[in-house]
């Protein structure tokens, strides 16, 4: 898979927490994600104590959707996914989550360059701190700071970042504002991610409206697991009746 699969179009990813996930859970929410056509299953969390190659293992035994790793620390690379997302966290001042750790994982990739994807992960503060933020020891951009958040996704697509990920943060009490997604997509021409605070039907038909080209979804699915189907439902809906490049 290429970042070209992902390139202006409507996709949905289902976030699985190592932590979180297994069982008849995971075995629920893979038969969800398989009936529904999700695009993607993303894996990953700010602090994981299962190993990640395991969950993906199971994963592949039970669908053939496409495992995208989303790994919160060095801990959590696999190269058992078929995408890596190489995460920048552009918005902190991070210097081990801006380069430290690339440095540190460079190697243990380098074979594997073709499933790596170099993403901008941009953190916005969307209510509570989340756990991200906590581990990470940034703060978010505040998401009333639209300019600032355009700056930095610009600022990432310059520097040759492949994706750009708008991230409110897992227990979010809201998603990143249309408005500041919206201004985002306008100035840049890599794909747009957007995760976060999306727990209703609405909301997913929203944030793609704004400019998203894949929504990624997580807690609002535990909450709910039949977001995931409507969430697939919107996408469908929208792909039929949207320019591809809209």
């Amino acid at each position: 898979m290429k970042t070209e699969s992902i390139q202006r179009g409507k996709y949905i990813g289902l976030l699985l927490d190592p932590d979180r996930t297994g069982g008849d859970t995971l075995t629920e929410a893979l038969e969800i994600a398989t009936e529904s056509g999700t695009d993607y299953i993303f894996t990953g969390g700010s602090i994981s104590f299962r190993n990640i190659d395991e969950l993906i293992d199971e994963i592949k035994k039970s669908c053939i959707i496409p495992v995208v790793l989303f790994p919160g620390n060095l801990l959590q690379l696999s190269l058992k996914a078929d995408v890596i997302l190489l995460l920048s966290l552009i918005s902190g001042r991070n210097a081990e989550l801006l380069i430290g750790n690339h440095v540190t994982a460079a190697p243990y990739l380098r074979n594997s360059k073709e499933k790596v994807i170099p993403t901008g992960y941009i953190l916005i503060s969307c209510g509570r701190r989340t756990s991200v933020e906590y581990v990470s020891q940034t703060e978010g951009i505040p998401s009333d700071k639209t300019d600032l958040a355009v700056a930095t996704a610009l600022a990432g697509e310059m520097l040759g970042l492949k994706l750009i990920y708008l991230e409110a943060g897992s227990g979010a009490e809201y998603h990143v504002p249309l408005s500041l997604i919206s201004a985002v997509r306008k100035n840049i021409t890599v794909p747009l991610i957007v995760g976060g605070g999306i727990r209703t039907e609405k909301e997913v038909d929203d944030v793609f409206n704004a400019g998203a080209d894949m929504i990624v979804l997580g807690n609002g699915c535990e909450e709910n697991p039949d977001l995931l189907r409507k969430a697939c439902a919107v996408r469908d809906r929208l792909r039929k009746t949207q320019h591809p490049l809209a």
